[in-house]
């Protein structure tokens, strides 16, 4: 069994954008509104057939929500932005629960809708690289998640089915996804994160990595 991992929130706290987000628009609520607008670009192109850099998506995101409040959004806003995301921290569990799962015998695969140069610099700055036996970008395929080509992209590099896939996510969307492709999925509540079980039912379900963890290995050992 291969575990893949979702990164931006899921992993790493994307509540480090908060001030950011406070400081450009006086309102930290924000910050939701222009991920969702992020999550509608990258859906768009995929299903259009096309394909634009993550980091490009992140600026006019940003600049779409400054246009809906009526806030300019300086070049500078937008570097902060793009350096912010790549030193996000780790949500308190993640190291924790990575770790014993890697001791259990798991093979750990990050799989980022980023770039492959900033998914590096994100696990580096978070003390996470080295927890992972294979960080894989959509970038290389140049098609996002939730497209399955995506997760048979992670399944190609290992040289299995789909089936032998655990997708960890915070993202119902990523999960469903994933499952479309065959793989198993694994569904993790983080703050403000939930999943309609009477639409999709994940595999394994828990508010937290840890409990995440306990409750696949548990599993397995059955």
């Amino acid at each position: 069994m291969i575990l893949v991992f979702d990164i931006n929130e899921t992993l790493l706290d994307t509540a480090a954008l908060t001030p950011l987000f406070e400081k450009i628009f006086g309102n930290a609520a924000v910050r939701g509104e222009w991920f969702l607008t992020l999550e509608e670009a990258w859906m768009t192109t995929t299903l259009a057939g096309r394909y634009l850099p993550f980091g490009l998506l992140a600026k006019s995101a940003l600049r779409q929500t400054g246009l809906r409040h009526g806030v300019d959004i300086s070049d500078d806003h937008q570097r902060q932005l793009l350096d912010i995301l790549v030193t996000l921290p780790p949500h308190p569990d993640t190291a924790p629960a990575l770790i014993k799962l890697r001791a259990a015998g798991y093979q750990l695969t990050a799989l980022t809708n980023g770039t492959l140069d900033a998914v590096q610099c994100q696990l580096e700055q978070a003390g996470l690289r080295d927890l992972f036996d294979v960080v894989l970008s959509v970038d290389s395929i140049e098609t996002y998640k939730p497209s399955p080509k995506a997760y048979q992209y992670v399944a190609d590099h290992w040289q299995v089915s789909p089936r032998e896939l655990v997708m960890i996510a915070a993202h119902g969307w990523d999960l469903i996804g994933a499952a479309s492709a065959g793989c198993m999925t694994g569904f993790i509540a983080r703050p403000g994160k939930v999943i309609d079980t009477q639409l999709f039912e994940p595999d394994w379900h828990a508010d937290s990595l840890t409990t995440l963890s306990q409750q696949l290995m548990a599993d397995v050992k059955a």
